[in-house]
């Protein structure tokens, strides 16, 4: 008679097999609908994240892209995404953000944290800030072409 019975071995491979198999469910979730599970909108984000990590014991939060993502917005604000970027996550709050810049008159800042205020976001650099209604984030922009792209073309 072997170590397990053959009731143990079932119930341990049944359990490594469902926890496995919710692990691969739980990856296959977009970082679009973890913002929006977390309150945010898709388009805080640029299309083409390419893969994601989420502590959700910690709200440790990272989204990687392909390269640097750069582009305008409403032909005032230039946005800049490093390759990867990280913060960490709670509901309605991004903080300690890290890999996001807006330029601001000639100089490039950090967004250091982006809040959830009823129906508008708040971006904050740390010395200052600006709030923007929560739909104008409803579509996430793209690298080069922001929300103004004319079938690929970039305009940037």
């Amino acid at each position: 008679m072997g170590f397990f019975s053959f009731k143990q071995n079932l119930i341990l491979s049944l359990t490594i097999f469902f926890s496995l198999f919710t692990k691969s469910l739980a990856s296959q979730i977009s970082v679009y609908q973890v913002l929006n599970d977390y309150d945010f909108p898709s388009g805080i984000l640029p299309k083409g994240v390419e893969n994601y990590d989420l502590d959700v014991s910690t709200g440790e939060f990272a989204a990687y892209f392909s390269g640097s993502c750069s582009f305008s917005l409403e032909d005032s604000y230039q946005l800049y995404y490093e390759p990867a970027i990280r913060g960490h996550i709670s509901k309605g709050r991004l903080q300690s953000l890290k890999g996001v810049s807006v330029k601001l008159f000639w100089f490039w800042v950090n967004i250091v944290e982006v809040r959830r205020a009823g129906n508008d976001l708040e971006f904050s650099v740390g010395f200052a800030g600006a709030g923007f209604p929560v739909d104008n984030f409803e579509e996430s922009p793209q690298c080069g072409c922001g929300l103004n792209c004319n079938f690929g073309v970039s305009s940037f």
